[in-house]
C-alpha cells in the first residue's frame, strides 16, 4: 500500500478491491454514502471523478486528468472523510442537496436568518436520524438547500463556515 501524499491530487479507487492508498475512500463508497444518507440519485455522479488531497478531504471534478495530480485546486470539494462521521461541504449541499430526499431540514424565515447567521438553535420537531442534515429554505416557491447542519439532541448546529455567515 502506497501512502497518501497531502501536496496532490489522488484519483479514489472504483472500489475497495481497487485500493492503493492506506484508509482511502473509493468512488463506490462515496456514492452509496449521498445515495444512502441523503436520497441523492447515484446516477447524478456519473460524470464525476472523486479525488483526495490531504487526509480525507475529497473532491469532485465534473471530467478526469491523470492521477496523481499536483495542482492547487481540482473541481469541487465535496466531503470531509477524516472523522468518524462523513461530513459534506456547503459547497457540495448547495450544488447537489437539491436532489436530496432524505436528511433534509426545512427551515422557515427565522431559522434561515438564524442558520446563516452561524448560530445553533432548539429545532426538537426533526424526528429524522442525527448527524449531518441539509438544512433547505423555500425561496421563490422552491426548497432550496443553503448550508449543512449537525442535529444533536434536539439542536440544529450551523455548519456554514464563518467566512461564509451572514446577518440578514
Amino acid at each position: 500500500m502506497r501512502e497518501n501524499d497531502g501536496q496532490q491530487f489522488g484519483r479514489l479507487p472504483a472500489t475497495d478491491d481497487d485500493r492503493e492508498v492506506e484508509g482511502r475512500p473509493s468512488r463506490a463508497a462515496v456514492v452509496d454514502f449521498w445515495q444512502d444518507r441523503y436520497g441523492i440519485p447515484t446516477a447524478t455522479w456519473d460524470d464525476y471523478t472523486f479525488w483526495e488531497r490531504g487526509a480525507g478531504k475529497l473532491w469532485a471534478f465534473r471530467g478526469d486528468v491523470p492521477s496523481p495530480a499536483r495542482i492547487q485546486g481540482l473541481g469541487m470539494a465535496v466531503l470531509r472523510t477524516g472523522g468518524e462521521h462523513w461530513k459534506p461541504t456547503t459547497n457540495a449541499v448547495q450544488r447537489f442537496g437539491g436532489l436530496a430526499t432524505d436528511c433534509v431540514i426545512e427551515l422557515n424565515d427565522a431559522e434561515a436568518r438564524a442558520f446563516l447567521a452561524g448560530r445553533d438553535q432548539e429545532l426538537p420537531r426533526w424526528n429524522g436520524d442525527w448527524g449531518y442534515l441539509i438544512a433547505s429554505h423555500e425561496l421563490a416557491g422552491e426548497s432550496e438547500p443553503i448550508g449543512v447542519g449537525l442535529y444533536l439532541h434536539g439542536e440544529l448546529r450551523s455548519q456554514v463556515p464563518k467566512g461564509r455567515q451572514r446577518e440578514l
